[in-house]
């Protein structure tokens, strides 16, 4: 079944204007009254990536420098990114969230990662991972933590595989002793081996925190890392999927299989998938979860979830689950109704109790590009 075609990408063209991506839209045409976030550039440029590598298309290579040049803008002096920016290109804050953060650090991790972005465009992705990783450390919210730590595993592997190539090490020697050394807990960052080191202590790091933490609040029915379930679920297995597979770690992939599965049991309560509502949190102790409103990035989330659970254990249950996600944007859901715009292609902001917000704002139709394409690499 394909399901990627490229009209899909309609929407991230309407959206997206020379600053980056748009927050918001009235239906379908972009707000320039919501500006623009950070967090949405973030996510616009994983997409574009997965775009660009699908069709080596140079307007997909466009988008690829627009939202690395907000990026760059975004980030300050100490590492972080702001997050809020007017329409007149002013942010609105020094300093945005820790999710912005780690939601930064993964795009930049997928950017670098990947094998068809050039390698100039690389550099300034590097030089941004050089610049946030000594925030890591002092990371305090789970979210953020969790963001980061999906990110971390994607550059830690694009630095093991560069490697392994005697020039392409080199180079990122050259090129880590010509920028402003940085020092991680006491550490100076010199040369491709002491990055990949400080990467994995990283990674050993926020999974000890998800394993410590999921060890203290799992109890009888309740196996999970907090007392309540909230917004962006599937990160947490998710990332320490991604880890168990980067680091051959048992542990942390038993842990996020036995997590996925209390997640599962909560959001597939019927034959269709049902994020958990948005309205109210699901605490520990709850009969069942906030019926509403049902947003798109928790479906795309799941899907790639699944995915990941899928490419690991090649369980086709997994596959399933991840094309019931994607299935919720087509009808499959609580409401019955398609959340798809047919002439856009776009992705409707999500489900309401008593009907469908059909406003199509960036985090809703990446929601769906992302979805969608995550399905169709595996084809």
């Amino acid at each position: 079944m394909r399901i990627f075609e490229e009209e899909h990408s309609i929407p991230i063209f309407i959206m997206t204007d020379d600053t980056g991506i748009i927050q918001h839209s009235v239906f379908s045409a972009p707000d320039p009254n919501s500006g623009y976030t950070t967090d949405d550039n973030s996510r616009a440029l994983i997409a574009a990536v997965m775009l660009y590598e699908k069709f080596k298309s140079k307007k997909y290579l466009k988008l690829i420098f627009t939202y690395t040049s907000f990026l760059l803008y975004a980030q300050n002096k100490k590492g972080t990114f702001k997050n809020f920016m007017d329409y007149n290109r002013n942010f609105m804050e020094e300093e945005g969230s820790e999710d912005c953060f780690g939601r930064c650090l993964w795009a930049l991790g997928y950017t670098f990662k990947s094998k068809g972005v050039p390698e100039s465009i690389k550099s300034a992705i590097l030089t941004m991972i050089y610049r946030a990783i000594p925030n890591i450390s002092s990371l305090t919210h789970m979210r953020g933590k969790v963001y980061s730590l999906l990110g971390l595993n994607l550059i830690y592997k694009a630095l093991l595989e560069k490697k392994h190539s005697s020039i392409n090490n080199e180079l990122l020697d050259k090129y880590l002793n010509g920028i402003e050394i940085v020092e991680v807990n006491n550490t100076p960052i010199r040369s491709t081996d002491d990055l990949i080191d400080i990467l994995k202590n990283e990674i050993v790091e926020i999974c000890q925190y998800l394993m410590d933490n999921f060890q203290t609040h799992s109890e009888n029915s309740w196996h999970w890392f907090e007392n309540s379930l909230t917004y962006g679920n599937a990160i947490l297995p998710l990332s320490l999927l991604k880890s168990g597979s980067t680091l051959n770690n048992k542990s942390y992939l038993d842990t996020a299989i036995e997590s996925l599965n209390f997640l599962e049991k909560l959001c597939f309560v019927k034959d269709y998938f049902k994020p958990i509502g948005s309205n109210t949190w699901f605490k520990k102790g709850d009969a069942v979860p906030s019926e509403f409103d049902e947003q798109p990035l928790e479906a795309c989330g799941t899907c790639i979830m699944y995915t990941e659970a899928y490419n690991i254990f090649k369980d086709q249950k997994y596959l399933d689950k991840a094309y019931a996600c994607y299935e919720w944007f087509l009808g499959k859901n609580s409401s019955g109704k398609t959340l798809v715009d047919e002439f856009t292609h776009g992705s409707y902001d999500g489900i309401m109790k008593n009907h469908v917000n059909l406003n199509e704002g960036a985090e809703s139709v990446l929601a769906k590009i992302i979805t969608e394409l995550t399905l169709d690499i595996l084809q």
